[in-house]
């Protein structure tokens, strides 16, 4: 008979967990300012995508055949499952956001991105039929709050919005729900870096039916082999890696809300990377923005943790 895990295995394991989560939402708010500059030097849209998700496949299936080991045959896991979440969560996510980077200011695109927070815990709550704690929801108004500071947005920036923007904006933080929301929940026993692999495999043919990709004989092709690399390991790799390893020890709820620090990270590196301004109210809003990262996770540590058995095991509660 198997023993249960340890209190102090159990909250060392919930820590490792939320760092993870930690670093691959900095990873991914490290991606709108670097976007943005390989705009200002001529790359659109369509190049960038479809660079960016071929290479991070690349550089997972590279990582995945250094432990040739610990290989599986993914025809004999639930490949369909895992290929509608790198469809519809990863793909669509990285299609929607870069178009909506060609129509608005990243900080507005951030803002529309950021309703993941809400709507992830409105997927959870139908999925579990139960509700988040009133502290839970508190941390993502006090979050939603530091948003709207944090982006420092203007009436003058907010005449003339792209309606189409606006709209595409708020799906891509619809498809990045899907992604926090089942991304943890297919049992398998692949390692996290095949199984990130095989979701962005899936995820390819829909990304070329949208965007061609230039032949890797044109001239297009290898200046281009330097952002695709950079944006897949920062967008792809690094963050799915994390991701999957990180939702299924603390819930979609939580990892929606620790991914948060994904907008203090975008603020900073729009300052550093992109030249931009940020004024004394946005860091203020990063401040809130991290207030209600400790208000959630408060309750995680101080309260007693419940575990339940889920489709891709124990998960805490």
């Amino acid at each position: 008979m198997m023993q249960s895990a340890t209190p102090n295995k159990l909250i060392h394991k919930h820590w490792v967990a939320v760092v993870l989560i930690l670093i691959g939402a900095a990873s991914y708010g490290l991606l709108s300012p670097i976007v943005k500059v390989a705009y200002q030097q001529g790359w659109n849209d369509q190049q960038i995508t479809a660079s960016q998700m071929t290479y991070g496949t690349l550089v997972l299936w590279l990582l995945a055949l250094l432990n040739p080991r610990a290989l599986k045959n993914p025809f004999r896991e639930p490949w369909i499952k895992l290929s509608l979440i790198g469809i519809f969560g990863l793909a669509l996510t990285n299609v929607l956001l870069n178009y909506v980077l060609t129509l608005l200011s990243a900080t507005l695109t951030i803002v529309l991105l950021f309703q993941f927070t809400w709507i992830t815990m409105i997927m959870e709550a139908l999925i579990t039929r139960k509700m988040p704690s009133g502290r839970q929801w508190a941390a993502a108004l006090v979050i939603w709050v530091g948003t709207i500071f944090a982006v420092g947005l203007s009436l003058d920036e907010l005449k003339g919005l792209s309606i189409v923007g606006l709209f595409v904006g708020l799906g891509s933080a619809i498809t990045y729900s899907i992604f926090l929301t089942f991304a943890g929940r297919v049992k398998t026993s692949m390692s996290s870096v095949q199984t990130s692999a095989v979701m962005l495999t899936a995820s390819l043919p829909f990304i070329y039916l949208v965007y061609p990709p230039a032949p890797l004989w044109s001239a297009d092709a290898w200046p281009l082999l330097g952002w695709g690399a950079l944006l897949g390991f920062l967008g792809q790799v690094l963050p799915t890696i994390c991701f999957t390893v990180g939702i299924p020890v603390i819930g979609s709820t939580l990892a929606a809300v620790l991914g948060s620090v994904e907008l203090p990270v975008s603020v900073t590196a729009a300052l550093l990377i992109a030249g931009e301004t940020v004024r004394t109210g946005q860091w203020g809003g990063v401040a809130l923005i991290i207030a209600g990262m400790a208000l959630a996770e408060y309750r995680t540590t101080k309260e007693p943790k419940t575990q339940h058995s889920g489709e891709n095991g124990t998960v805490e509660e």
